[in-house]
């Protein structure tokens, strides 16, 4: 009996494992079949560096560059507050901070993900941007590195747990043969533990990238929403994501500005895969 259970969680687990693959494969599909139907009338090369986003003028111009520059300076301002962060945390958690407070503090980072991304957009919008507006005199405080800082917080969690797993997995006579060199515990974190675990480290930064350049709501509530070629992370910017949840709404299904969402999406399917395989390499590499 144990073996016919056993025998159906397998092919279960194995069947979703394929749906979860092909469901990935009919995604990209269709991203593909809308997506291209733009390139029919519209360049690529024009539709990626066109400085231009205005789908609905006279001529219409399909120019992503801002879009694409306003999401690599958010993801950027992002990573950069939230990967050193998060490794102190995670060297806190796994080296220094108390046996019975460890869980108590893993949890407790864990928790921010829990928290939903229009929650933090909303009181980014109340609190975050009016400080930002006030201590840099800006006409706006809905800036790049008002979302930098939300997705900051929305990506820690996840660097947090990785670079926390890494450390813990590092074997133990690694840092016994370090102390027993003459090495201080500070040396022993800095010169032993983290290089032997830098292959999670650097898998924990991607998968940060993943979850903030996929990120929506918060973007769209707190970074000003403008689709303009940004120069500074105190400037209003607009990410392909949002300009997805902006414009699918309003456009007109069939029209090149609808196909162009499209080609949007395809060109964030493709990143999106790209930094998940580049995570999965670092976390696999020996």
């Amino acid at each position: 009996m144990n073996k016919k259970i056993e025998y159906v969680i397998e092919k279960a687990i194995l069947f979703s494992g394929i749906a979860s693959v092909i469901f990935v494969i009919l995604i990209f599909i269709f991203l593909v079949k809308e997506g291209l139907s733009l390139f029919g009338t519209e360049n690529f090369l024009s539709f990626i560096s066109g400085k231009n986003w205005y789908p609905i003028s006279d001529p219409p111009q399909f120019g992503i560059l801002p879009l694409i520059m306003g999401s690599i300076f958010v993801t950027f301002g992002a990573i950069v507050i939230a990967v050193p962060l998060g490794i102190a945390v995670a060297i806190y958690i796994a080296e220094i901070a108390p046996l019975r407070f460890r869980d108590v503090l893993k949890s407790g980072i864990e928790l921010l993900a829990a928290i939903p991304s229009v929650v933090l957009g909303f009181l980014g919008l109340i609190t975050l941007a009016p400080l930002l507006k006030n201590i840099f005199n800006l006409p706006s405080g809905l800036t790049a590195f008002a979302g930098s800082i939300m997705l900051a917080f929305m990506a820690l969690p996840t660097i947090v747990s990785i670079i926390e797993d890494s450390i813990v997995s590092v074997p133990r006579n690694y840092k016994e043969g370090s102390l027993a060199l003459g090495a201080t515990s500070w040396q022993t974190i800095y010169r032993v533990i983290l290089p032997a675990a830098s292959s999670g480290i650097l898998a924990a930064v991607m998968l940060g990238i993943g979850r903030v350049i996929g990120e929506t709501m918060a973007v769209l509530m707190i970074t000003g929403n403008a689709a303009v070629m940004p120069t500074s992370l105190l400037q209003p910017v607009r990410t392909l994501t949002a300009t997805i949840a902006t414009e699918m709404g309003e456009t007109v299904g069939g029209s090149p500005h609808y196909f162009s969402l499209f080609a949007i999406g395809i060109i964030l399917f493709i990143i999106s895969f790209i930094i998940n395989l580049l995570a999965d390499r670092f976390l696999h590499k020996k």
